[in-house]
């Protein structure tokens, strides 16, 4: 996404207790898988489904001047006698502390919700709130950034429940053409509510509208300093999955402000390993000089 504006940097010299604590805690994440890098890639597939899933997901940070801030979740669950696909892109801004918490209990909020098997979409609009209610309770922990979201969560190879607040985005491929299937949450789209919510929208000459001149997305997890004027209550699609539709994307925006939809469908729906589909769209997203940080999952269906 276009970042929250940065403050100045103000450097400090930690102490040596403080640098060892540092060390010691980042060997534990790192031990953990919790740490995000430079390069991510993978891919898997699902094994109890009669409709087989595939996936692939590849991740690279930008050149706009910090850390990796991109976290992502694919992985497949057995609950209550179903095979779940949950896939995820999350993209932080001022810090990873949000979106890395999101990778470890976003979905197990999900599937805590008690009306997750009769409702859904209940459940995933009831998670993504209370999971920011405790994202900004433990701000002090977590940081004060934040993160935007897009989720994926396929049901025995037959179901497609895709969720987002932000500007991350799932695009299917239906018969060879694109269908976006999430909302970018844009702040001059939502300016109604955001002023009701006594904050403004700037637009200034050459940049993009900001929630109160800071944030470029009316809807995100976290953002301590903007909670009164941001939403948390994602749009939410269902989709069942038939012999029509190939594969989705999940992307962060530092794939889409460079590529359209078809664009993007058409750059890989010859090309059957997910994983080589993801990472040739983030290559070449990294050759149109897109300079956040680029994250991708491809999910391909087989009904």
């Amino acid at each position: 996404m276009e970042k929250q504006l940065h403050p100045p940097h103000i450097p400090s010299t930690p102490s040596s207790s403080s640098r060892r604590k540092s060390d010691f805690l980042h060997i534990i994440k790192s031990a953990a898988c919790l740490t995000s890098s430079s390069t991510d890639t993978g891919k898997g597939k699902s094994r109890l489904s009669a409709n087989k899933v595939t996936h692939g997901f590849h991740l690279v940070e930008g050149k706009s001047g910090h850390n990796m801030e991109d976290y992502h979740v694919a992985e497949y669950r057995y609950e209550n006698n179903h095979e779940l696909g949950l896939f995820a892109i999350f993209d932080g801004h001022l810090g990873d502390g949000v979106p890395s918490y999101l990778k470890d209990y976003l979905f197990d909020n999900i599937l805590r919700e008690p009306v997750f098997w009769s409702n859904p979409e209940v459940a995933i609009k009831r998670a993504y709130i209370s999971t920011n209610k405790i994202i900004l309770e433990n701000s002090m922990r977590l940081g004060p950034g934040g993160s935007t979201a897009v989720t994926a969560i396929v049901v025995d190879g037959k179901d497609l429940w895709i969720a987002n607040i932000g500007d991350s985005r799932a695009v299917l491929c239906e018969r060879g053409a694109a269908n976006q299937l999430t909302v970018d949450h844009e702040p001059h789209i939502e300016r109604k509510r955001i002023e009701e919510q006594g904050g403004f929208v700037t637009i200034l000459p050459g940049d993009v509208p900001r929630v109160n001149g800071q944030l470029a997305v009316a809807r995100a997890f976290g953002d301590q300093s903007l909670k009164a004027h941001l939403s948390s209550e994602p749009d939410v699609r269902h989709v069942p999955i038939d012999s029509s539709m190939e594969f989705v994307i999940l992307a962060s925006d530092g794939l889409w402000k460079v590529m359209k939809n078809q664009e993007a469908i058409d750059m890989i729906k010859t090309i059957k390993d997910p994983q080589t589909a993801a990472k040739r769209l983030t290559t070449e997203a990294l050759a149109r000089k897109s300079k956040d940080d680029i994250s991708c999952i491809v999910i391909r269906f087989r009904c």
